[in-house]
């Protein structure tokens, strides 16, 4: 049996027929993650896979079997975990060599919660050091290649648990974002990611690099385990103050059970003109979007077109923190790990140990020690604040729904024009900031493939606690444009004895 583009609905289906087990599932993923991740072609999704998960998949089948239930709406459903989150035994690198052998005491909260919900956690995917940065590489496990094109960049800094889920080595994956690295590596890897309204999902137990813009977020193949894995994911914390809101936002199963009846008739779109690219590679993006915002009006959305924020890039400019905040944050971190091998960021630069075209180690090292010590820190926060206010009124003003506009101003660029420099932190196109520096949800739904091949993303941005909207919203598109097409890839060999254990790398 071949469980590709699987769904948890799905999936759940043959639970209840019989047809499958949750070990089964797991057998086959960790058949393909041994196949085409540590050996074929090498994806390099995966950094470390637990040792228990075909353990846990038999004790959750054996529950069932006794009992006839599922333990929740994720019942067996293995699921890629970014190694960004905590997970007790298992070992949790946050992309840094420098912490190989790391090995947390506790889960993070939410990886907590999705094991209340029946998960199993399959393996901890490959990210950037401490997410610092738009792509793959990293000291602790170079570059994740993109399953579409394989000597192009997959994104960051989710990049494993994009790239695993495009090459079907999990069901169900677990991200971050907090300047895009859901929606990136999601628009990258033909994904639908949402990055939910920060507070709506716990950060404890998740590496820090911007603490009030961070959050943990769903990337998924269909929009229905967006919804199903964002409903196991939220709730309040009473470790994380910003969730506070959660409880009034939120209800349990609330998300999966509203997209039934989406629709695109009605809804208002607002397209951000002056977020589309000038760059030479741009143009294919930019068709792509234009065409998908076709589709949306045959399909019944009503397009608002020419929609611009006067000095958008100097906005996006005056409300980037990273440099300024990321080493108290990170530093914070670090120290209250008595276990870590180190304990504050200056640690982590003096030892060298990172990759060296992550570049924005290099802004953080030369940011202050305390982020309000930083001259121009309080008026930036309150930039931050004004350029929500900016976009909100922009929307209420054209009477729009959602805002729409490219992802990434550019496709997947290349291994080799990374290599050259064409691209740094600082300089990458990327619109995930709009909504990620206004606190603003937003997710990036698929639009097409370019004439190389190289997956484009359209981001979706909405209004504060806006989730339920921007999943029907997504799901109205997935329905009406099926844009999801798999990777081709080699085929997968039936199991060889001895692949299933797991042994961590």
């Amino acid at each position: 049996m071949t469980y590709e583009e699987i769904t948890t609905a799905g999936f759940h289906d043959q639970l209840r027929a019989g047809t499958t087990t949750s070990a089964d599932l797991v057998r086959w993923y960790l058949q393909r993650i041994a196949d085409l991740d540590a050996a074929g072609p090498r994806i390099g999704a995966v950094v470390t896979v637990n040792r228990n998960a075909l353990a846990d998949a038999e004790a959750l089948d054996a529950e069932f079997a006794a009992t006839g239930k599922f333990r929740g709406p994720l019942h067996g459903v293995p699921v890629l975990v970014k190694d960004q989150a905590e997970t007790a035994g298992i070992r949790t690198a946050f992309g840094s060599a420098l912490f190989a052998d790391y090995v947390p005491e506790q889960d993070a909260t939410v990886v907590s919660r999705l094991r209340a919900a029946g998960a199993v956690v399959l393996a901890k995917t490959a990210m950037c050091d401490f997410a610092a940065g738009w792509f793959s590489f990293s000291s602790r496990t170079d570059h994740t290649k993109n399953p579409y094109a394989l000597a192009h960049e997959i994104g960051g800094s989710s990049s494993g648990t994009a790239a695993g889920l495009a090459a079907n080595l999990g069901l169900l994956g677990v991200a971050e974002d907090t300047g895009g690295s859901v929606r990136v590596p999601g628009s990258f890897a033909n994904l639908f990611g949402l990055r939910p309204t920060t507070g709506l999902v716990s950060r404890t137990g998740f590496s820090p690099l911007v603490h009030f813009q961070d959050t943990p977020g769903p990337l998924c193949r269909t929009v229905g385990d967006v919804a199903v894995l964002l409903d196991a994911m939220v709730g309040y914390d009473p470790a994380d103050p910003f969730t506070a809101v959660a409880p009034r936002a939120t209800e349990p199963g609330g998300y999966a059970a509203a997209l039934a009846g989406a629709t695109l008739s009605g809804v208002r779109v607002g397209v951000l003109a002056d977020a589309f690219g000038v760059h030479p590679e741009s143009r294919p993006v930019n068709d792509l979007v234009r065409a998908a915002v076709g589709e949306l009006r045959a399909a019944g959305a009503e397009v608002v077109d020419g929609l611009e924020v006067p000095g958008l890039q100097n906005w996006i400019r005056g409300t980037s923190l990273y440099s300024l905040q990321s080493k108290e944050d990170i530093t914070a971190f670090l120290a209250a790990r008595p276990t870590a091998p180190v304990h504050s960021f200056d640690e982590i630069y003096a030892s060298g140990m990172f990759h060296p075209l992550t570049d924005l180690i290099g802004d953080i090292a030369n940011g202050p020690r305390v982020a309000a010590d930083g001259p121009d820190y309080h008026r930036m926060r309150l930039r931050q604040e004004e350029f929500r206010r900016v976009l909100l009124h922009l929307m209420a003003g054209a009477g729009v729904d959602v805002l729409v506009y490219p992802t990434v101003q550019v496709p997947p660029p290349s291994r080799q024009e990374l290599a050259d420099l064409r691209w740094t932190a600082l300089t990458f196109p990327t619109n995930t900031v709009i909504a990620s520096q206004s606190s603003l949800p937003a997710m990036t739904v698929p639009v097409g493939l370019t004439a190389a091949g190289l997956p484009v993303g359209m981001d979706v941005l909405g209004r504060p606690f806006a989730e339920t909207q921007l999943l029907r919203f997504a799901k109205a598109w997935e329905e009406h444009a099926q844009p999801r097409r798999a990777p081709v890839l080699p085929a997968v060999g039936t199991p060889r004895p001895g692949v299933v254990a797991g042994a961590a790398r």
